[in-house]
């Protein structure tokens, strides 16, 4: 039966007075309780499920030790979500049927995977521990928000994240940070390369964010040359995967040159067709690592994502302002990179094929690295992640027993 069979009516008339229009809640029957000790909650549309999706593998092992359900605003991301995943999904479109679940149901944890404002309607509930754990570790602004201060605990890779809260935040409690590394990054997919004898350049751009300050893209600046030059390297294997939203930009300038990149490649695989070279618009980026020899990106999680899993590869950072200093200070990985910029755009080819015979920055991305994720070898992230979401519920546990003990004393005192 699909997600949509599952769809029950409420009676709650305040849910009439907050969305007069909206849909019924679904997968779930109103008044009754969701069996879970953890929800993961969600509330934002399918352009956004990138962000939930990669944690759902994670999210299945721990569901096997703390039984997890997903909570859902968006039917079309509801729907979608009951497709991708063996966890339960709950859909309560109005902040009534929201309230009414929390309040019906027994949940110890809330897990929230972005900064999405709509996150607020849940942290109402004040019988969890809520646990922020975000969808990435990346130097863009956007990953430190100084709504990180209504979450009991929060997750982070390691020291790079916890100096980002303290650069950012004023009056933040530090002790919130709780370091897990990056459990995704011990999930081993299926190469979606297949092997090649030529070397295979990544250029994986992320998109251009939600606001100015946020923009981080060298798909508009210079996606089209980074395509060319990578092309015109010798021997060379070229793969475009670039964020899932870029294909999906409103923009003028973001959809010509994303349009013109996806042209070039298609161009040089009818003329070499035994090259390889290969547009991926869809799938999981960590599946595309294993057989690529350098990457060319942005400021985002995915250069830190290949940091990690193939710290013995050359990595290129795009630098759309021209700002070699503020690059350096806000993202450490970029001094172990090569920067793309007007500067050095036009001698790109050249460089590229000096790295892929000589990497010079291979000892300086071992200390990096560290610096982003401590020294968790494989497998450790998803250990610790696991024995941290134990321990929060445990301490919401303990205060609440704590909590019942302090209301029967002041109650025999009254």
């Amino acid at each position: 039966m699909g997600f949509f069979g599952r769809r029950k009516k409420t009676k709650d008339t305040h849910r009439l007075l907050d969305t007069p229009l909206a849909p019924d809640p679904a997968g779930y029957t109103p008044g009754e309780p969701v069996p879970g000790e953890i929800a993961v909650y969600f509330a934002d549309d399918p352009r956004k499920l990138y962000q939930l999706k990669q944690w759902l593998p994670v999210f299945e092992l721990l569901d096997e030790r703390h039984p997890v359900v997903i909570i859902t605003r968006n039917l079309a991301s509801a729907a979608e979500l009951s497709l991708a995943t063996s966890l339960p999904c709950v859909f309560a479109p109005t902040f009534p049927d929201l309230v009414e679940l929390y309040a019906s149901s027994d949940f110890k944890a809330v897990v929230y995977v972005n900064n999405s404002v709509h996150n607020f309607h849940s942290l109402m509930q004040r019988r969890v521990i809520h646990l922020h754990v975000n969808h990435g570790e990346s130097d863009k602004i956007c990953m430190v928000s100084n709504q990180v201060k209504a979450y009991d605990q929060v997750f982070v890779a390691g020291t790079a994240a916890i100096h980002r809260h303290r650069a950012a935040l004023i009056g933040f409690d530090e002790s919130a940070l709780v370091p897990v590394g990056r459990p995704q990054l011990d999930l081993r997919p299926e190469p979606v390369l297949p092997p090649s004898e030529r070397r295979t350049i990544l250029y994986a751009p992320t998109w251009e964010g939600e606001d100015a300050s946020n923009n981080y893209t060298s798909v508009d600046v210079f996606g089209p040359e980074i395509a060319a030059a990578a092309l015109a390297v010798p021997n060379a294997r070229v793969v475009y995967k670039p964020h899932p939203r870029v294909s999906l930009s409103p923009l003028p300038g973001m959809k010509a040159a994303h349009t013109e990149i996806v042209r070039l490649l298609e161009s040089a695989a009818r003329h070499d067709p035994d090259a390889g070279h290969q547009v991926l618009t869809t799938g999981d980026i960590l599946a595309v690592f294993p057989r690529c020899d350098l990457i060319v990106t942005d400021v985002s999680s995915v250069g830190l994502d290949f940091l990690y899993l193939r710290v013995d590869k050359p990595m290129f950072i795009a630098d759309r302002y021209d700002d070699r200093d503020r690059l350096h200070a806000n993202a450490p990985i970029s001094r172990c990179a090569d920067i793309v910029d007007s500067t050095t755009i036009a001698a790109l080819t050249a460089t590229l094929t000096e790295r892929l015979e000589n990497d010079h920055h291979r000892d300086e991305r071992a200390t990096t690295r560290e610096h982003y994720f401590g020294d968790l070898g494989p497998g450790e992230s998803t250990t610790r992640f696991l024995a941290a979401v134990d321990d929060a519920i445990a301490l919401r546990d303990r205060r609440l027993a704590e909590k019942a003990q302090s209301d029967t004393t002041t109650g025999r005192l009254a």
